[in-house]
């Protein structure tokens, strides 16, 4: 890991320095509940590695972000929120809102979320 990766609040996480409560994992990805939610559900999943966004994956990278999708419908599914529908969301950059840099999905359902654009 490079120094920024040993600080990285969510590779602390992935190290378990920092608690979490974790709802999925497998070897490439982690999904634990945000402590700041934004619905009744919301779920952040991480991969493992160090990436800092979606502008950040490469080539080599296509199975883990197919791992991440795979893991949001797998929680979506665990949380019981197929029924009434939920979002899959990331942020890149300052002006997409993002606020750590490593890459990670917001799951959120349990309520009406409204529209987006």
């Amino acid at each position: 890991m490079t120094g920024s990766d040993q600080e990285c609040i969510f590779c602390r996480i992935v190290r378990g320095e920092i608690p979490s409560e974790r709802v999925y994992e497998n070897e490439l990805v982690l999904a634990f509940r945000d402590i700041e939610p934004a619905a009744p559900t919301h779920v952040l999943i991480i991969p493992k590695e160090h990436i800092a966004s979606v502008s950040h994956l490469v080539e080599d990278d296509k199975a883990l972000a197919g791992e991440l999708l795979l893991a949001a419908g797998l929680v979506a599914l665990q949380e019981g929120l197929l029924e009434n529908g939920y979002r899959v969301a990331t942020n890149t950059g300052e002006w997409g809102g993002q606020s750590v840099d490593h890459l990670h999905l917001h799951l959120l359902g349990g309520r009406q979320l409204g529209t987006l654009g």
